[in-house]
């Protein structure tokens, strides 16, 4: 098993860098898909990764191999393509509908999902404190979305359908996670990501509409600039962070990003008026908020009594 080098203050910047950049993520995209379609915006994602991560393998001499991989690692490197690549796609597709705050929320199932698959599929323990973690996480989104349980249908029709969007990508974002879990016995995780983007550049390609990038004005670029960085950047540092830190404790630090989502809507409503505008939320919805990220916090703190998993 892999065993942490102990810095924990390291791992703790690096998790919160990650965190970071995921929450301002959302609010990113949701602004560039004004310009652009979920599909264009993928494709540059994934292939702006392909290049940085590339050159980084290339310059270790860490180009994977995918010569004499068993039909196994076949299947498995099937389901983390599709799987990553899909993530993306329906995430944009479901944030078109619904606001940042929303969609941060709602991909808190993503992990989750991804601790029931080990319990379903591969028999890990689930201990105690992450079945309150679920509980909490449930109820906490119950009560975020209060409002919208008040007045359903109607308006609100195509939010919901943003919101089912979202919930799926949340679960194909889990079965990449199981799938990847599996490969790290044939490469390591920058190797299996490094496929996986070019593969999702190839598939892409056919629905990309690349003129698209020359339609962009200033702020357009800059977006698309750094949500594409952004991709690097933060698995990088989640990577790494892995390596000073404890996973659990790490992923505890991860569950704050929805809060970040929140803080930066309401930073940049104040600090660019009309560039996005925040969502009326009332006391039970910021009850829910919290909640939710204390139970994603403690299911995964909780998963430090897990059987362990060979690396």
């Amino acid at each position: 098993m892999h065993k942490v080098t102990g810095h924990w203050q390291r791992g703790f910047l690096l998790a919160l860098i990650t965190a970071l950049m995921w929450g301002v993520l959302p609010i990113c995209l949701k602004v560039l898909l004004e310009r652009m379609d979920a599909y264009t915006i993928t494709w540059y994602r994934f292939l702006v990764a392909s290049l940085l991560l590339g050159g980084f393998l290339v310059r270790k001499g860490r180009i994977p191999s995918l010569k004499g991989l068993s039909r196994n690692s076949w299947v498995l490197l099937v389901i983390a393509i599709l799987g990553l690549t899909g993530n993306y796609v329906v995430y944009l597709l479901g944030l078109v509908r619904v606001t940042p705050e929303t969609a941060q929320m709602v991909v808190q199932l993503a992990p989750m999902f991804l601790l029931l698959g080990g319990l379903v599929f591969y028999g890990e323990l689930f201990h105690p404190k992450q079945w309150v973690g679920l509980t909490l996480l449930i109820a906490g989104l119950l009560l975020f979305f209060n409002q919208r349980l008040e007045t359903p249908g109607g308006a609100g029709s195509d939010y919901y359908s943003g919101v089912a969007l979202i919930v799926c990508s949340a679960a194909i974002w889990a079965s990449y996670g199981m799938a990847q879990k599996n490969l790290l016995t044939t490469f390591r995780s920058e190797e299996t990501l490094l496929v996986i983007y070019l593969a999702a550049v190839l598939i892409l390609l056919p629905s990309a509409q690349l003129s698209q990038i020359w339609n962009l004005d200033t702020a357009g670029a800059v977006l698309l600039a750094f949500c594409c960085v952004n991709t690097v950047i933060a698995y990088g540092s989640f990577a790494e962070a892995m390596v000073h830190w404890e996973a659990s404790r790490v992923s505890a630090v991860l569950a704050t990003t929805p809060v970040i989502t929140l803080a930066s809507v309401w930073i940049l409503s104040d600090l660019v008026p009309g560039a996005i505008v925040p969502e009326k939320l009332n006391t039970l919805a910021f009850v829910g908020a919290f909640l939710a990220v204390a139970g994603s916090m403690l299911a995964a703190l909780g998963s430090r009594y897990s059987a362990p998993t060979t690396d």
